[in-house]
C-alpha cells in the first residue's frame, strides 16, 4: 500500500497516527505530496483524489481511498481486529458520532480559518480567500474546543473509556491550532491535560519521522 501524503499535515497525521496505533507503519510506503507547490491540485492528483485533499491511500490492485475516516475505518478492519472504529454498535455509532464532531467543530473549522484569514498556501494556491469567514471558524474552532473540555472532564478518551479514531480526529485539530498559533483556551483545562497525554502516545510523536525509512 501507499500512503500519498505531507509528513507535517495536520489531516496526514490522523492517518499516521492510526498506522501505529495498529502497528501497520511497515506496511505501506509513503509518497510525499508538495502542497505549497500546488501538487494536491493537479489533474494527475485529481485523478487519484477527487476532493483534492490529502492523505490519499492506494492499494495495491489501483484503487484509492480518500478521507481520513474512510481510510482509518479500511486500515482499522483489515487485521480482522478493529480497535479505533469500535467493535459493537454502540461503540461504533459513539465514535463516529464524535469524529464527526471533532472535523465539524474544530479541525476543520482550523482548516477554514487557516485557508481564509492567514497566507494559507500561498498566492498560488489560495484563490479565493474570505477573511471574515476565516475568522468567524476559528472562533467556531475555539467553542469546539471548550466542548471537548466538557467531554473529556467525565471520560478518558473523546468517545468514551477506550482510544479511538476521534481521540485522533481532535488530536489533528489541536496540531493543527499549534502551527497556526490558535491558542486552546485557558478554562480548557481538562483538554489541555489530555492532549499532553496524548502526546506522549509513540504514534502521536513519532507520527513525522515514520516515513523517513519507508518513503517511495
Amino acid at each position: 500500500m501507499k500512503i500519498h501524503d505531507m509528513a507535517m499535515g495536520p489531516y496526514p497525521a490522523r492517518v499516521r497516527i492510526a498506522l501505529a496505533e495498529k502497528n501497520m507503519q511497515l506496511r505501506v510506503r509513503f509518497v510525499p505530496v508538495d502542497l505549497l507547490k500546488g501538487e494536491h491540485k493537479t489533474p494527475e492528483f485529481l485523478a487519484r483524489n477527487y476532493s483534492g485533499t490529502l492523505p490519499v491511500l492506494e492499494l495495491d490492485d489501483g484503487t484509492f481511498i480518500g478521507e481520513c475516516t474512510a481510510i482509518t475505518q479500511y486500515l482499522d478492519t483489515l487485521d480482522g481486529h478493529p480497535t479505533l472504529t469500535g467493535t459493537t454498535p454502540l461503540e461504533q455509532g459513539l465514535i463516529h458520532m464524535m469524529t464527526k464532531r471533532a472535523e465539524l467543530e474544530m479541525l476543520d473549522a482550523i482548516s477554514i480559518y487557516f485557508h481564509h484569514a492567514t497566507p494559507g498556501l500561498g498566492p498560488d494556491v489560495e484563490l479565493y480567500q474570505n477573511k471574515e469567514w476565516g475568522l468567524y471558524q476559528r472562533d467556531k474552532a475555539l467553542r469546539g474546543m471548550r466542548y471537548f473540555n466538557t467531554i473529556l472532564r467525565n471520560q478518558p478518551f473523546v468517545a468514551g473509556n477506550v482510544f479511538s479514531m476521534a481521540d485522533i480526529a481532535v488530536i489533528a485539530g489541536l496540531i493543527f491550532a499549534g502551527l497556526l498559533d490558535v491558542a486552546v483556551p485557558a478554562e480548557c483545562d481538562a483538554l489541555v491535560t489530555w492532549y499532553d497525554k496524548m502526546q506522549e502516545r509513540p504514534s502521536v510523536k513519532n507520527r513525522i519521522t515514520m516515513s523517513d525509512t519507508t518513503t517511495a
